[in-house]
């Protein structure tokens, strides 16, 4: 099951608002985009002349070309629309920050704000002191004290610089990757199967070697990251609450699509509910194991388990032993988790995951929720799926069912798109598109 795919069943038992009214977050920020861009790509720059300054021959320019190619795609991104600028997220971001400036004079003076048009729960800050946040963690979580929890724990990451160890650890171990991988391309029916799996166990040794890396990194910025938080005005229970928010969207199921559902939605005055739409396919036979379980999949995490971050934080600082429920957010936060929501739908468009954001609008639709919004993004989202259809590149935009890695309903509502034919997508398309426009910013 995907991270997108999992990332709105929570929004369900959300209080619901008045969408009719809802205006979408404004992306003509063309000037700030602009000056972003300026500054990043010079700040760019003299990270990596001081990299090559700090580390001469090879490993110098593995590093400046590894970062500047980061910095082009990450300027496309900006350039994509893929953040919001001058926000009210950044506002109350930018006063937590100073909040956990007040005790802590060490978190850098540099950091800019970023929101992503992201809706999975995350943050990540870069080299040049970039923060970025995922509009994604205002809806999961339950307070700004947790946001705080978040933004500590991806500072713990830059003061101990470990992109940039992550980074030197792979240059070193390069060639041998390289080599590794090798082998496993030239593999030939005249080739022993004693050679073939000699190759296979190099590289997996070296995946997991780097798990290993990784895993010690995320504990590492969780302590660094609780330092900084306790020493600042939070609740410090609310540091483990955020961890594990983090391990619920991690292994909650998405709820069912009832078939009544799919009745009521697409049951159209042209164009009546076929019976064959849902129309399963037969994936018993299909082998989906091939190297997938040779490998040790909590060996290659590069998360270790949510349960064993928390244990860890808890023997090393007693104090987070005494749990407490959340408190009550604010009334900021709350308006701002509340906008997160309704820029749910926005954001899968924007990222062009039209599949899911029908799915989603499905699901919110089964539930009563915002009707006239959630019908007009349907319909959106077909229009899309239709052009797709048409132009015989829809796997871009819909996944294909994969038995072994998605949810039963997910799998019924996978079966339902791909039995649709290019008339029936047209219909439902249409029929949204012109019942229920969406007036957009």
């Amino acid at each position: 099951m995907t991270r997108k795919l999992i990332v709105f069943v929570f929004f369900i038992f959300s209080v619901m608002g008045a969408a009719q009214t809802y205006k979408m977050i404004d992306t003509a920020d063309y000037l700030q985009r602009k000056e972003f861009l300026k500054s990043f790509a010079g700040n760019n720059e003299i990270f990596i002349k001081k990299l090559r300054a700090q580390y001469s021959g090879k490993t110098g320019s593995e590093l400046s070309k590894i970062y500047k190619e980061f910095g082009t795609d990450f300027e496309k991104q900006v350039k994509n629309k893929d953040f919001i600028f001058a926000s009210e997220f950044e506002t109350e971001i930018k006063t937590l920050i100073q909040r956990l400036r007040k005790n802590n004079p060490g978190i850098p003076q540099d950091l800019k704000i970023l929101v992503a048009r992201d809706n999975t729960p995350n943050a990540y800050c870069l080299a040049d002191g970039t923060f970025v946040i995922n509009m994604g963690l205002y809806n999961w979580f339950n307070s700004e004290d947790q946001i705080a929890a978040v933004i500590t724990h991806e500072l713990g990451h830059k003061i101990d610089e470990h992109s940039l160890k992550t980074f030197l650890s792979i240059i070193e171990q390069n060639q041998l990757d390289k080599m590794a991988v090798q082998n496993l391309k030239e593999t030939t029916d005249s080739r022993s199967q004693t050679l073939n799996k000699k190759a296979f166990d190099i590289l997996k040794n070296r995946a997991y070697k780097k798990g290993v890396e990784r895993r010690r990194q995320e504990m590492q910025a969780d302590s660094l990251g609780y330092v900084i938080f306790k020493n600042s005005d939070f609740r410090k229970n609310e540091y483990v609450n955020a961890l594990q928010r983090l391990q619920d969207f991690d292994t909650i199921s998405p709820r069912e699509l009832k078939m009544e559902t799919y009745k009521k939605l697409f049951d159209l005055p042209k164009q009546a509910f076929n019976e064959k739409w849902m129309k399963k396919e037969d994936f018993s036979l299909y082998n989906y194991n091939f190297y997938k379980e040779k490998l040790d999949k909590d060996s290659l995490a590069s998360h270790p388990e949510m349960s064993r971050r928390i244990e860890k934080l808890k023997k090393v600082f007693p104090e987070l032993k005494t749990s407490g429920e959340s408190e009550k957010p604010s009334e900021t936060f709350a308006s701002l988790r509340k906008t997160a929501r309704m820029e749910i739908l926005p954001n899968y468009f924007h990222s062009e995951d039209y599949g899911l954001g029908i799915y989603a609008s499905m699901q919110f639709l089964q539930d009563g929720e915002e009707e006239k919004y959630y019908k007009g993004w349907l319909g959106k989202c077909f229009s899309k799926i239709y052009e797709a259809r048409k132009n015989y590149n829809l796997n871009r935009y819909l996944d294909r069912i994969e038995p072994k890695n998605q949810s039963e309903s997910y799998q019924q509502f996978l079966n339902f798109m791909w039995n649709l034919s290019l008339d029936d997508i047209k219909n439902i398309a249409d029929f949204y598109q012109s019942s229920y426009p969406i007036k957009e910013s």
